[in-house]
């Protein structure tokens, strides 16, 4: 400490310092706990309590579900959090019961990699730092309902989110009443032949194992031999989403391959429809809203069958949004993975196959096998890249083009995607960029069917490229029974969709971009999944009563992992090394008795805990269902303004837009289908905090270097006598720039941190961090404090008299604006209201009670441990939390004079004060008398008189 403040501190014993603001703090943080400050009655259960509370309207206030972190948090992770804190304690004190809480997602993949690395148990290390972040959370003053906290990696959490898994797994989607309904019912409709089995024999006759694979097609959660994103070096497969642009693996940056695997999916494309329909009702931003409805992708268009020459049963179906351009279809592309390449190749190339189609293979088999490779070591956005070369190979087989009769030859090519449409294109060249460059690569006919309107013509041997039009008119496209010649786009397409489904060799559809979800994981922490084989390698289900599942103990946490590079390789799962465990005798209550079992040894992803959890923050400890119908209607359900329910408030990072937000609105759909809850939609209103950015400064070697140790000289900035660069980024314990919320409370206090983060700029915006402007916000805090208690003698200085008619309207306009800014989560500009009031009072030689009471109350949401300090020195015993916020006087809010402009041929002339509620004409009147107005007219008639009460009067002279 300084002379200068010690010397200050013995003449001010009762200044606010940090160290009195960490005794306010622990005691206030103290008191609350002790009093179930926080706590949020719901109507029933264990959480039953006041009845005038749960009478009260609502407020569900949530914070996405943080993952904690050995390295703890840093003040950037606050940001969101301490943002629902003061949302949250303003609509307590404005008459809400407020569900406010705060959980742990605690599977995953960073618990397990430092398992592997330090040989500590997951549970152990994961544990314990949710015992550290739980402590900075509470140094925060978070006012959370610390009853309905949990962490994913409960038993009693996860018991659900298997039950929930059993749910969509035992559920199937009846697209004709759009709604998810239960298995039995499909089971019912095959043994009494309303559905017929796929090849038409009586349900009764088929094994368990056909029967099986027959309601595997329809589960929403089914497992399948699939393309999947194999990543050797993490030894896991991983879902699209967590692929990035690149091709790389979204944690670790490993390379990611094709592979075929077999996987457990969630069947979300059936809810492809609704997802996208029911964002119009939720309150989100456009921006994830637009993401959201391109991810899923919709397009309509048509599918068409396309007969493979020399295989009687085989075809090929594509979708195509030009249906009206297939008689320019002049070849075929299958994506290397698709499933009736191996079908349909021969054993040797047909007679006349051109030299550039072999890839220099001596047979198909081979050059398929060499170009499978080559297209796994591709991202999917390297295959979609526009290159001047295109590569692929002929499969040796051909098909037929149904509305031509043409035989068109078939290949194989990377820049043909299995996750969209079915894997298959009609290649139509003359009128698609890519198509155009593949054919010319290969010397493949072309076909001009839709007429350009430049003068290049209709002969495609003179092109540059492809030409693609939605206005224009089909040529070339007549056959033996139908004709498109002369008619538009538009009449095309509807023309032939009709022809082909005369013919039931095709139909008009809707496609989605959307794939079904990767839903296991060969990992080790996770949530086992309720699902054993038996020995036909049949799936059934774990009945309830043997809920959880819990995750054993393994001696290796760590999957095997491979050569990143290796594409050549597979899974294996460190729960596979369990034999005990994986191997079982059960009696699933079917009337079989005990039977031999082998459990499933993936475990579920990272993303399953975290699909519904707002659900378990409700009904936190019931052991009888998923969650209480009258608590989850009461804080989830549908109501005015609100059609599909959902958290009132849902505070998070942008990056979650495709991946926890769309799957958890998936769940939340199933779920309410099957009638487990009210709510179509977990989020109603959903806002993107911004990041708390922080300067990374690097060395000649491009090394990060401690951001504390660097010194700013001359406009450079210089780290141990080594001039350094800086650059704006993310702050973080490897950039060696990261501020932990524990050193700025020491300094400061929590409530100077809470003030700082919301002060610094609009939530949704990016703002970097700067240590020494948080002085700023403690000087504030300093003077609040002067403004009711003398720092000499610790005595409250307040004086029972009315304010002046300045300070009602100082107080009663700040009180105006904060109210609106708490709403609009304005945080910042909420401060600088309270800061200005704040100033205001300092200038006030007796401070009256009652302003210092209000802003007390007006800060208290986002200062909570100085206002309930100072709202007990003011000599009220009840806490701060649950007072009335205050409430405006309109006749205070608005000024009592306005300024009028009065301009003469556009030059000022005239300053009037007049009353906010003139008319017109009384200010055309006072203008019109002004002396100084009546000189500069100087005698000359009016022309016209502009009045823009109560604030301007424009004179035009005649």
């Amino acid at each position: 400490m300084s002379e200068t403040n010690a010397a200050a501190e013995v003449a001010a014993p009762h200044r606010y310092t940090a160290a009195l603001a960490a005794d306010i703090e622990a005691r206030w943080q103290d008191f609350w706990d002790a009093h179930g400050t926080y706590e949020a009655p719901n109507p029933g259960g264990d959480l039953a309590g006041d009845a005038e509370a749960v009478a009260r309207p609502k407020k569900f206030v949530m914070d996405m579900f943080p993952y904690p972190s050995g390295a703890g948090l840093h003040v950037g992770h606050p940001l969101g959090y301490i943002a629902t804190d003061v949302f949250a304690r303003y609509h307590r004190m404005t008459g809400h019961n407020v569900l406010h809480t705060l959980g742990f997602d605690a599977f995953g993949l960073p618990a397990e990699q430092y398992a592997v690395q330090t040989g500590t148990h997951p549970r152990v290390s994961t544990e314990a730092n949710i015992e550290n972040m739980r402590r900075q959370l509470r140094r925060l003053g978070l006012g959370h309902d610390q009853r309905r906290s949990f962490a994913t990696i409960d038993p009693d959490y996860y018991r659900w989110t298997q039950w929930i898994f059993l749910q969509i797994f035992n559920s199937w989607y009846d697209p004709e009443a759009k709604t998810a309904r239960p298995i039995d019912t499909l089971v019912q409709q095959f043994a009494s032949a309303e559905r017929p089995t796929p090849d038409g024999r009586p349900w009764a006759e088929l094994t368990e194992s056909e029967r099986a694979d027959i309601l595997g097609a329809y589960r929403l959660a089914y497992a399948s031999d699939a393309p999947v994103n194999w990543c050797p070096g993490l030894g896991t497969v991983l879902a699209n989403e967590e692929v990035t642009a690149d091709g790389r693996s979204e944690r670790g940056n490993f390379p990611v391959f094709k592979a075929k695997l077999r996987q457990w999916n969630m069947r979300i494309t059936a809810y492809a429809d609704r997802l996208l329909d029911d964002l119009d009702e939720l309150d989100w931003p456009e921006a994830i809203k637009l993401q959201q409805r391109n991810w899923i992708g919709r397009s309509e268009g048509a599918r068409v069958d396309f007969p493979v020459t020399d295989h009687a049963d085989a075809k090929i179906t594509i979708f195509t949004t030009r249906q009206d351009t297939l008689f320019g279809a002049t070849y075929m592309v299958l994506a290397p993975e698709h499933g009736l390449v191996d079908e349909i190749v021969p054993d040797a190339w047909p007679e006349g196959t051109r030299d550039a189609w072999t890839g220099g293979h001596t047979t198909p088999a081979q050059a398929i096998d060499a170009y499978r490779k080559q297209a796994a070591a591709k991202s999917d956005v390297e295959r979609q890249a526009e290159v001047k070369e295109k590569t692929g190979v002929f499969t040796g087989a051909y098909a037929t083009n149904p509305v031509s009769g043409e035989r068109v030859p078939v290949f194989i090519a990377d820049y043909v995607l299995m996750g969209y449409g079915t894997g298959a294109i009609m290649a139509v060249p003359a009128h698609d960029s890519r198509d155009f460059a593949f054919a010319r690569a290969f010397e493949l006919p072309m076909r001009c069917v839709v007429e350009p309107s430049d003068d290049r013509g209709t002969d495609t041997s003179t092109w540059d490229d492809a030409f693609a039009s939605y206005d224009a008119k089909i040529v070339n496209s007549t056959g033996e029974s139908v004709s498109l010649d002369g008619l538009g786009v538009v009449e095309a397409k509807a023309r032939i969709t009709e022809w082909l489904e005369s013919r039931a060799i095709g139909e008009g559809t809707v496609n989605f971009r959307l794939r079904d979800w990767l839903f296991s994981r060969q990992r080790y922490w996770g949530e086992p999944f309720p699902i054993v084989y038996d020995e036909e390698g049949v799936a059934h289900a774990l009945p309830e009563s043997m809920l959880p599942l819990k995750l054993p103990e393994v001696e290796d946490y760590s999957p095997r992992t491979f050569d990143p590079d290796d594409s050549d390789t597979s899974p294996e799962t460190p729960l596979s090394r369990n034999e005990e465990w994986v191997n079982v005798v059960l009696d699933l209550g079917d009337g079989r008795g005990p039977r031999p079992f082998r459990r499933e040894t993936n475990t579920m992803p990272n993303w399953a805990g975290s699909c519904w959890y707002e659900l378990r923050y409700l009904d936190p400890h019931n052991s009888e269902r998923l969650v209480d119908p009258e608590t989850e209607r009461y804080w989830m359900g549908p109501r005015e303004g609100q059609p599909h329910g959902g958290v009132d408030l849902y505070v998070g990072g942008a990056e979650h837009a495709v991946l926890h937000l769309l799957y958890a609105r998936f769940w939340s759909k199933v779920l309410f289908d099957l009638g487990h809850v009210s709510s179509v939609e977990p989020f109603h209103k959903l806002y993107n905090q911004g990041m708390i950015q922080a300067y990374v400064y690097r060395d000649s070697r491009g090394i990060a270097v401690p951001a504390a140790e660097v010194e700013e000289r001359d406009k450079a900035y210089w780290y141990q006598g080594e001039q350094v660069t800086r650059l704006l980024g993310k702050m973080g314990k490897s950039l060696k720039n990261a501020v932990t919320p524990d050193e700025i409370c020491a300094e400061y206090g929590a409530d100077t941190l809470r003030l700082y983060e919301m002060a610094m700029g609009p939530l949704d915006v990016s703002r970097p961090w700067d240590t020494r402007a948080v002085v700023g916000q403690y000087r504030l805090l300093q003077r609040l404090w002067r403004n009711v208690v003398d720092e000499g003698t610790g005595e409250v200085t307040v004086v029972d008299t009315e304010p002046d008619e300045a300070t009602l309207r100082a107080l009663h306009k700040a009180i105006d604006g904060v109210r609106q800014d708490m709403e609009g989560l304005r945080f910042n500009t909420a401060i600088a209201k309270i800061t200005e009031l704040n100033n205001h009072v300092t200038k006030v030689r007796e401070v009256p009670r009652s302003v210092a009471e209000g802003l007390v109350l007006l800060i208290s949401p986002l200062a909570p441990h100085v206002a309930e300090e100072l709202w007990r020195r003011l000599g009220h015993s009840a806490s701060v939390v649950r007072e009335p916020f205050p409430v405006a006087d309109p006749a205070y809010v608005v000024d009592e004079t306005v300024t009028c402009v009065v301009q003469v041929k556009g030059k000022v002339k005239a300053r009037l004060e007049v009353a906010p509620s003139v008319s017109d004409e009384e200010l055309e009147a006072l203008a019109l008398g002004d002396p100084a107005v009546v000189a500069a007219l100087n005698g000359a008639g009016i022309r016209k008189v502009i009045v823009r009460a109560p604030k301007l009067v424009n004179i035009v002279p005649a």
